[in-house]
């Protein structure tokens, strides 16, 4: 009996060729190259990948999870140059040798060849993770992709209201992760006891006129109030901020763990992900593009001029007029209110949050598990700039940022470097406006 798997190749992300030769490290994940910090890195390593996991049993079950990077497994082929691609195995055969557990995804070499062949990498389920406000327009997608991650082994799902019916729904999913639901106040710390990453997408979505900076009072409360229960309960885990604005949130969650005498700020995260992901999209369509070869780093912050993407150093190589410069800079940090607008009122970007998000979540758990070739771009405590919080692309490690990588702030453009100058007060006044209201709670209480 063969098994075959087709997914769209969209769904993939090559990394990208490095503009010199790497320099190998003496750790090599998954079988394959794993680079040693330095100049030789190339200036762009995000990812968007598939990593599978198949299971026969009693039963098959095939789980994808976003976010990671991947690469071919023994007795795989695919044709990178199709629409479409799939897997065919014998599960009696490959099933077996691999012990139920594989990963696969785009190489570089991948464009010369159609096989690849690689150690046995065996990823584990054996980490916790807590979404908080998970029956919401973001959290039940995320639950949903986090569930399918092969890395997972308990999803723990928090809301004030409706999460039982998204747990139920979740825990009929024949995915290796056990589902379990939280309600109300009196639950939390149950739900956050030994978890290892807590994602935070609670909070009121934008509405059609609304900007991030009207979210903020209802927001800064919730993050506020979750974020000292992750203090008390898991201290030691991953923090991921999504609740908006996030300029703002992040620093209302560093003042509340530094009041808990618990704050590590490489651990706490603003998921700017989104940003990464629509630029690829958006330069991609725009210069017909394989979104597979596209690669943009954006850093700043996370709304509107604060979001600026480096299209000079888009990979691969390409250029772009100062017509197109202007169009995408401005498409790329105004697409939540395209999304709001298209939407009519009944919603905001929750899908395309969701699975930049998840793709977040699946890096930070390959960090942990060990991975040593894991960057992302995401807002966090940094000296890159005069700001004290500042979004740029950083390495993940086990115990959070190991590294911010400074070199993608050097040979900016001259409309970037403007754009860079221009950004930073608007962020600044941000950041001062959550700290402000962290300290300001505190004296309250």
């Amino acid at each position: 009996m063969s098994v075959l798997i087709t997914l769209p190749a969209d769904h993939l992300h090559r990394q990208p060729r490095p503009a010199s030769k790497p320099t190998i490290s003496s750790h090599t994940f998954s079988g394959r190259q794993s680079f040693a910090p330095g100049n030789t890195r190339p200036d762009n390593y995000y990812t968007e990948i598939v990593h599978t996991r198949y299971k026969m049993e009693a039963t098959s079950a095939a789980t994808f999870s976003i976010g990671s990077t991947t690469s071919f497994g023994p007795k795989l082929s695919l044709n990178p140059q199709s629409k479409a691609w799939g897997v065919r195995f014998n599960p009696k055969n490959s099933l077996k040798s691999l012990k139920a557990a594989m990963s696969f995804g785009f190489h570089p070499k991948a464009q010369k060849q159609n096989q690849i062949s690689r150690k046995n990498f065996q990823p584990q389920a054996s980490y916790k993770v807590a979404i908080l406000g998970a029956a919401g327009g973001i959290g039940q997608p995320l639950a949903l992709l986090i569930k399918m991650s092969p890395l997972v082994s308990a999803l723990h799902l928090y809301d004030i209201a409706n999460v039982k019916g998204v747990t139920a729904d979740l825990s009929h999913c024949n995915t290796p992760s056990q589902t379990l639901d939280f309600t109300g106040a009196s639950e939390l710390g149950s739900c956050l006891k030994g978890v290892d990453v807590v994602v935070i997408p609670a909070g009121v979505p934008r509405k059609p006129g609304m900007t991030r900076d009207d979210l903020f009072n209802i927001n800064a409360n919730i993050v506020k109030s979750l974020v000292e229960a992750v203090a008390d309960n898991c201290p030691d885990a991953f923090i991921h901020i999504i609740s908006n604005p996030v300029n703002s949130t992040v620093p209302i969650a560093a003042e509340v763990l530094k009041k808990k005498g618990v704050y590590d700020p490489k651990k706490l995260f603003g998921v700017t992900t989104l940003d990464v992901v629509r630029a690829n999209t958006f330069v991609a369509q725009k210069k017909n593009l394989r979104i597979i070869d596209v690669d943009v780093p954006v850093i700043g912050g996370h709304a509107g001029i604060t979001i600026l993407p480096l299209l000079s150093k888009t990979k691969p190589l390409v250029s772009f007029t100062d017509e197109e410069i202007q169009e995408l800079t401005v498409r790329i940090q105004n697409a939540g209110t395209e999304v709001v607008e298209a939407k009519a009122g009944a919603g905001s970007a929750t899908l395309s949050m969701a699975y930049a998000a998840a793709r977040f979540v699946e890096s930070s758990l390959r960090a942990i598990d060990g991975d040593s070739d894991v960057y992302e771009c995401c807002f966090v405590e940094s000296e890159l700039t005069e700001l004290p919080f500042f979004a740029s692309r950083v390495k993940l490690g086990k115990k959070g940022v190991e590294a911010v990588i400074s070199s993608d702030l050097q040979g900016l453009s001259e409309y970037e470097q403007k754009a860079l100058e221009a950004l930073k007060p608007e962020l600044k006044a941000s950041i001062d406006k959550g700290i402000a209201f962290a300290n300001k709670q505190a004296v309250a209480t």
